[in-house]
């Protein structure tokens, strides 16, 4: 129970009293005065509802006025009325969701009053359309009602009476047809309160008597109720408070408020005093009350000896215990609530209207008092009450965490700070624990800061420090090891500040957990050791990032657990898959590194890198290049280092294998620089074959005196390279051994070929002092004979052309002194008889004209010996222009200053091109030939005389 005494005060309603609005004059405007004879009021719809005013003054306008009136007071305060009885007004209840008002009065004399309900947006005749008229007793017996609630559903309408019965209405409460009236409660005591309390879909009617309270749930059939306490109260002392005090009916006695939920009573204030009136508004418990104090009997008996009394009027706040206005009046009517403000009815006529300030006036107001006695507490529930903003309480909880700092209380002061984060700068707390003594406040600042997501990288480190020094191993665990949703730190950092302070497992766990595969491994590998786990956490990598990690660990781990590394680096460079990745294996096609980039992780590990060479060349032909190249050049130096003499031959023929596979064909240089430096004479070899260098193949055996293997090589490639015969007979020649058998051999194919002239032969021989005549005596003797015979043959065919030239002269002046005569019987196309008109050619050709026509392309050329005619043509234009270059270039040659740049431009120009020339014909078609030459000749002649 709350000592009424101890709650604090603050004036937060302002109060003015309701003034007229100002004449045409200007005049200054009067206070409004209601006349007297207000017996009931309410307020809801805008507007302010009065029941049974006395006309009074003739400045109203209301005389000859009668009683049972109900009277409306709009914002703009022009009074307007209508009849709503013939006698009197009891009672008003103004619905405050719906323009429904229902009144109960007496329209004749006698105990017998009248309910109505009034729709106020219809009209008849002017007034309020009457929807339901029925009498509120619903039996014989005479009684008076006290009061009226109507539920906002209209479905509900409950009537309490003086002799202590409640009649209750079910159904459409406008309506007669659609509603059902029964007596709900019957009693010896007055009815004083009456309120409707909906949750959900439940119903409950609050039932007050001057001597109890009970509660009925009207949801459930048969109505069945509880009573709530033996104890009541006086006419207008109750109300259902809102749902921020979750719809409690709250009764005020002279001692006490009670407040009820609909099955138990609640808490309790000792507000003592006589109560008057009780309202509820907007969170505030209003009660009007005097210090005589009387018994709420006393309600029912006149009451006009009271009438002058001074009444108090007070605002409660009950979840913030304090009290928000107080205030003394002249006689009260009432508490009405309308357009956001409490407008108080005294017995004068007069309005008073309280308006409540605003939020910040309000805090403003009692902040002041309430920091300087260290009421934070009042002062944080207030704001929130008032629903302060967070900028606003958190400089209160700031405020109140430098007050108990102040004092020492380092615990509450780390309280109230965590209340502020996301407003206050987190340094601003930092500071002030950043003492080793204070390392546990600091510590659940942070943990808190976290776990609102706000910590930067900064707070995560100096978090995890606080773990570390503390030695709160259990904390720390619990820190990292949250799900993925609840992470709220930056965990690189925290694995960084893990690993520095020694805590690999921890950094290890939240690496592997947050897939931060570098700092995993670096973990591993540097810190722990555990190269077997890093290599296996590898295999379970994307591709991707498998292969750059591999890149980067790889010579580490090759050094420390060969074996593996190797195993795995073969299965990323042909048919990689995740080994955790269970569910795509066989779906997804593998992906494969380039495996020649893996090659410097096997430093200092041949073994494992020519196993892994080798799997590669076997599994996968199209390798790289590099892989190839790098595995002859390991197989050469395994060859060339091998003391054991079987070993070394199966690696002798490995190599020749691999040179044999056809993958050098791109690199040759490099497969032959590297069988050189090793001294491979087989694969040289081969090379040299492959690449043609046939003079190397032969300066090779010439190297070594390998005379039948330097013939043999001039008998293989003789034909593709002629000079080798010259090569092998100079080298005998220089030998000083008796190399004639050898000799004989090349002079022999020389002879055959005709690769060398005699005098060049016989001048190579003479240097050789073992090499005598006997050596070429018979290729001389058969090289003049030879000689011989075409002498005489070149003799002979000179005879010949010379009586084939004088033949041709004398058929050239025949035909420039004699007629000719063409007696040709067929034509040379068609070979058909000869028929006119027909053409003749001094050739002796003849066609018919339109054979000729048909087939010649020129009129003045046989259509037969166009062709031949043709080539002797450009033979001769050939020979002119050839004529005419040879004359240019050697004049260009004289007078250049610079002759090399001539002759390199005639080279480019292809003029020194090697031509294929054609000597000597077939004997058998030599004299034809020539005749051919010499016609050509004479009919050239004679198209140029014509």
């Amino acid at each position: 129970m709350a000592a009424y005494l101890q709650w604090r005060r603050f004036v937060f309603f302002d109060r003015e009293t309701v003034k007229e609005p100002p004449g045409p004059d200007g005049a200054g405007a009067k206070p409004f005065a209601l006349p007297p004879g207000i017996a009931v009021c309410d307020s809801g719809r805008g507007s302010l509802v009065f029941g049974d005013i006395l006309p009074g003054a003739g400045r109203w306008g209301l005389c000859g006025a009668r009683w049972g009136r109900i009277w409306f007071l709009p914002r703009s305060l022009q009074l307007s009325s209508f009849q709503a009885y013939k006698l009197r007004v009891t009672h008003l209840y103004q619905l405050k969701q719906h323009s429904i008002l229902v009144s109960v009065g007496e329209d004749e004399e006698g105990i017998n009053p009248l309910v109505k309900v009034w729709n106020l947006e219809k009209r008849d005749g002017g007034n309020p359309l009457c929807t339901r008229i029925f009498p509120a007793i619903p039996g014989n017996k005479p009684t008076v009602v006290s009061c009226l609630t109507v539920h906002e559903n209209l479905n509900f309408m409950a009537i309490g009476f003086a002799d202590g019965s409640v009649v209750l209405t079910k159904g459409d409460i406008t309506r007669d047809r659609h509603s059902k009236t029964q007596i709900l409660h019957e009693g010896s005591y007055p009815v004083t309160g009456l309120a409707f309390r909906q949750s959900g879909k439940t119903t409950h009617l609050f039932v007050v008597t001057t001597e109890n309270i009970q509660s009925y749930m009207l949801s459930v059939k048969d109505y069945p109720y509880l009573e709530l306490d033996t104890h009541g109260c006086g006419l207008r002392c109750s109300s259902l408070s809102d749902p921020s005090q979750d719809l409690q009916f709250i009764v005020a006695g002279n001692e006490c408020v009670y407040l009820y939920q609909p099955d138990e009573r609640g808490p309790c204030f000792a507000f003592e005093g006589q109560k008057l009136i009780v309202h509820w508004y907007r969170g505030y418990l209003i009660i009007v009350s005097k210090d005589r104090k009387a018994s709420p009997k006393s309600e029912f008996v006149g009451n006009e000896a009271q009438n002058s009394d001074k009444q108090v009027l007070n605002i409660y706040d009950l979840c913030n215990k304090f009290i928000a206005y107080s205030s003394i009046f002249d006689d009260i009517v009432d508490v009405l609530a309308e357009w956001g403000s409490l407008y108080v009815l005294t017995r004068d006529g007069k309005i008073h209207v309280l308006q409540e300030k605003d939020t910040q006036t309000k805090l403003e107001a009692c902040k002041s008092m309430l920091f300087r006695k260290n009421l934070f507490e009042m002062a944080i529930n207030l704001a929130k009450s008032h629903h302060l903003d967070s900028d606003g309480l958190s400089e209160i909880f700031r405020q109140y965490g430098d007050h108990l700092y102040n004092k020492g209380n380092h615990d509450g002061a780390i309280q109230q700070y965590i209340r502020t984060i996301g407003k206050l700068e987190p340094s601003y707390v930092i500071r002030k624990f950043l003492d080793a003594q204070r390392i546990h406040n600091l510590t659940a600042y942070l943990q808190t800061l976290h776990l609102q997501s706000l910590a930067n990288a900064d707070h995560t480190t100096l978090l995890l420090n606080c773990y570390t020094k503390l030695k709160d191993s259990s904390k720390l665990e619990e820190f990292i090891k949250t799900s993925d949703s609840e992470v709220r730190f930056d965990v690189e950092t925290a694995i960084k500040v893990l690993r520095q302070a020694g805590y690999y497992s921890h950094a290890v766990y939240l690496a592997e957990k947050h897939e931060h595969h570098e700092w995993y491994l670096k973990i591993q590998l540097e810190d722990i050791k555990n190269y077997q786990e890093a290599l296996h956490y590898i295999g379970k990598l994307p591709f991707e990032q498998a292969e750059s990690n591999m890149k980067r660990y790889g010579k580490i781990l090759m050094h420390h657990v060969p074996n593996e590394t190797t195993e795995l680096l073969k299965i990323l460079c042909t048919d990689y898959r995740p080994s955790g990745d269970s569910e795509g294996h066989g779906i997804l096609e593998g992906k494969k590194a380039n495996s020649e980039e893996f090659i410097p992780v096997f430093a200092n590990n041949s073994r494992e890198l020519k196993a892994f060479l080798e799997h590669m060349t076997e599994v996968q032909a199209d390798s790289p290049q590099g892989v190839y190249d790098t595995l002859l050049e390991l197989r050469l130096q395994n060859w060339a280092h091998e003391q054991d003499e079987q070993i070394k031959e199966k690696l002798h023929n490995e190599a020749l294998t691999l040179l044999k596979s056809g993958r050098f064909k791109t690199v040759f240089d490099k497969a032959l620089i590297l069988c050189q430096m090793h001294n491979f004479n087989d694969g040289v070899l081969y090379l040299y074959e492959q690449g043609k260098l046939f003079q190397q193949i032969m300066h090779y055996h010439m190297q070594n005196e390998q005379y039948k293997k330097v013939i043999e090589v001039c008998e293989l490639y003789g034909d593709q390279e002629a000079c080798l015969w010259e090569q092998a007979l100079g080298y005998f020649a220089r030998k000083e051994e008796d190399c004639k058998e050898y000799v004989a051999a090349v002079l022999k194919h020389i002879e055959n070929k005709n690769l060398m002239p005699p005098l060049l032969v016989v001048q190579t021989l003479a240097h050789n002092s073992t090499a005598t005549l006997s050596v070429i005596k018979d290729y001389l003797v058969n090289k003049l004979q030879k000689q011989s015979c075409q002498i005489e043959q070149d003799e002979q065919r000179i005879q010949k052309y010379r009586e084939e030239t004088t033949r041709i002269r004398q058929e050239i002046e025949e035909l420039k002194a004699s007629p000719k005569i063409f007696q040709k019987t067929k034509c040379s196309i068609c070979t058909s008889a000869l028929e006119l008109p027909s053409v003749h050619f001094l050739c002796g050709h003849s066609f018919h004209q339109h054979c000729f026509e048909s087939y010649s392309e020129s009129d003045s050329e046989c259509p037969t010996c166009m062709p031949e005619n043709r080539k002797v043509m450009d033979m001769i234009r050939a020979q002119e222009q050839k004529r005419d270059l040879h004359d240019q270039f050697q004049h260009q040659l004289k007078c250049s200053n610079d002759g090399f740049s001539v002759v390199a431009d005639y080279f480019g120009r292809g003029v020194f091109n090697k031509l294929t020339l054609i000597t000597d014909l077939p004997s058998g078609k030599a004299a034809t030939t020539l005749e051919a030459g010499l016609q050509r000749e004479l009919l050239i002649h004679s198209k140029h005389s014509t």
